[in-house]
């Protein structure tokens, strides 16, 4: 998996290629926990995420926890595979799609 990270003052905007899975969420965990400070909008670009697992899923709750308490976390680009699997784990409502 490949990821990217881009910040524009306060956003946080992370892209990911490839797999979201049990061998690489522990490398999206690292890149993104504790490095949050002064974020305050934080963007997962998902154009190029082909799966995402429940391990990947952790990841973005715990994410989410962190920007529900100093911002917002918007998950955008999503496929139909992935989309999917946030529809099917109710992530959907937990999460927010654009």
């Amino acid at each position: 998996m490949k990821i990217e990270k881009i910040q524009e003052n306060d956003t946080l905007t992370v892209s990911l290629e490839g797999r979201l899975d049990t061998l690489t969420a522990p490398e999206l965990g690292n890149e993104i926990q504790g490095k949050l400070d002064g974020v305050k909008n934080l963007v997962f670009d998902f154009a190029k995420l082909a799966y995402i697992s429940s391990a990947g899923l952790r990841i973005l709750l715990s994410a989410q926890k962190v920007m529900n308490k100093q911002g917002s976390m918007v998950i955008k680009n999503a496929g139909p595979e992935v989309k999917e699997i946030f529809d099917v784990t109710g992530f959907s409502d937990i999460l927010t799609l654009a």
